[in-house]
């Protein structure tokens, strides 16, 4: 991989484009910045149109013969760069720290794990990307292939970027598609050292990385016309805007977009394992950051204030800090944009007379904190669920608390949103949380826990929150193969 120094402490990465490390076209750059401190840490091409064209075409190149590679060769392919991966899993999970400003230990390597787990898991299902006979009678053989689909484009957001890039690059690739994926300009690093791994592995072209921003990198990939899949993941504008490019020439995309994600507890639930899975499942240790947070706390009335002093007391006891402090369970916010945009909700929320502060605001205006974009866990008790910072993804550890007595308008409250992406139900009455997890509307549902996605079971989103599976065997097939029927006369 090529690299070099741009400054004391600084490094300089290129894209990943037919085999070879080249700088943007342009030859400007983008530098990349450590948010926990707020001062750069590397710099990398900032890719465009021209960029993206090279990649497609050497994606388009190597296709036809990485196509033809066995399924289980490919898998085995897959199963070494999963070990790769693994050997370096401190070090990436640094870097995640690093330029995410996720913390090292309670986010940074868990994400660094997945990422090797990924390859590992999509390398051991090559087997299965197989078709099916249909008995038609002894005089017809009827049969069906699963077969790649050709040039995937494939966008990832800054949040978890190196594992949202696994669960792209190595579905994709096992089923036997070549790849072209731009990663995200806050958080590139970590993307760009799986690209370096991948390619150690993988004829040239098979796995391409460009680097850029939006406007200028990501629209020319999902327009183009040879990508013949588009998988996204990122806000819900975008994803509108990647599903009418690839609408123009009917090409199949995979959304996995936002999220407002209701946390429902029962009375019976006034526990303190509830109080550790709701701080889980708000994603306090990852600045909220994600698109499956549990924003929205529907408590019930008789818990309403005892639940959130006792919650209080736990989120007042985590460490925001530099995320690579082994101390340190909160990182900092990616940037100044969305550090202002939290901020902003949190100032449009203390204005609001009828939301009372249970802990938590604006950030301090001195000491250690301001060395980074380091925001404070916060929460609102408010009786309604139709302000903004209930209705809106905020992506910042903000959350509002509403107390509910009747269940049918709790959940009724939970699927006022227009999106639909997780939800999380809390009650010892397994009977009634399962009939609540079945009534709210949302892709992925969690009772009694509130911890990450698990590879193996299909993810995703309905409603705004998107189309399509990801992180499974039914996910890989319906998301990169297409099934072609033969028919034979014999």
């Amino acid at each position: 991989m090529s690299v070099s120094q741009t400054a004391p402490g600084t490094l300089s990465k290129q894209m990943l484009i037919g085999g070879a490390w080249v700088p943007a076209a342009s030859g400007e750059t983008i530098t990349v910045e450590n948010p926990g401190r707020r001062e750069p840490i590397g710099a990398v091409p900032r890719g465009g149109k021209a960029d993206v064209e090279r990649a497609v075409d050497a994606a388009a190149a190597a296709f036809p013969a990485w196509s033809r590679v066995a399924a289980r060769d490919r898998g085995r392919l897959l199963l070494a760069i999963g070990e790769a991966l693994e050997a370096r899993q401190e070090e990436m999970a640094r870097l995640i720290a690093t330029e995410t400003g996720n913390a090292l230990r309670t986010q940074a390597r868990g994400e660094a794990r997945i990422v090797a787990d990924a390859f590992r898991y999509f390398g051991g299902l090559a087997g299965e990307l197989k078709g099916v006979t249909i008995p038609l009678g002894e005089g017809q053989l009827s049969y069906s292939r699963r077969e790649p689909l050709g040039v995937v484009g494939a966008i990832v957001p800054w949040n978890a970027p190196a594992q949202l890039a696994a669960l792209k690059i190595a579905p994709a690739v096992c089923a036997g598609n070549t790849i072209v994926l731009k990663a995200a300009e806050d958080a590139p690093l970590a993307v760009l050292m799986i690209a370096e791994i991948c390619q150690e592995h993988l004829p040239a072209g098979v796995v391409n990385v460009v680097t850029g921003y939006g406007k200028e990198c990501g629209e020319p990939l999902a327009a183009h016309p040879l990508v013949r899949k588009v998988s996204f993941t990122g806000s819900t504008a975008v994803g509108k805007a990647i599903m009418r490019a690839a609408a123009e020439r009917i090409a199949p995309v995979s959304l996995e977009l936002g999220g407002k994600s209701p946390s429902i507890v029962y009375p019976d639930a006034d526990e303190d394992w509830v109080l550790d899975g709701i701080i889980a499942s708000m994603r306090f240790t990852r600045q909220s950051q994600s698109c499956t947070a549990g924003s929205r706390l529907f408590l019930h009335a008789d818990i309403y204030d005892g639940f959130l002093d006792r919650l209080v007391s736990r989120v007042s006891a985590l460490t925001i800090g530099d995320p690579l402090d082994e101390a340190t369970d909160i990182g900092a916010i990616i940037n100044e944009r969305q550090f202002t945009k939290v901020c902003g909700y949190v100032a449009d929320g203390l204005s609001r007379p009828e939301a009372r502060l249970v802990t938590g605001g604006l950030p301090p205006k001195d000491g250690p904190l301001t060395r980074g974009y380091f925001a404070l866990p916060t929460i609102f008790a408010d009786t309604s669920n139709d302000w903004r910072l209930a209705r809106e993804e905020i992506f910042g550890p903000v959350l509002v608390a509403i107390p509910w007595r009747d269940e049918d308008a709790a959940i009724r409250m939970a699927n006022d949103s227009h999106y639909g992406l997780a939800a999380y139900i809390w009650s010892r009455d397994i009977g009634r949380a399962l009939r609540a997890a079945h009534a709210v509307e949302a892709g992925w549902v969690q009772v009694n826990q509130g911890g990450g996605q698990a590879l193996g079971q299909s993810y995703g989103g309905i409603k705004e929150s998107g189309i399509g599976r990801e992180m499974s065997l039914e996910g890989m097939l319906d998301s990169f193969t297409e099934t072609k029927s033969v028919n034979v006369n014999l």
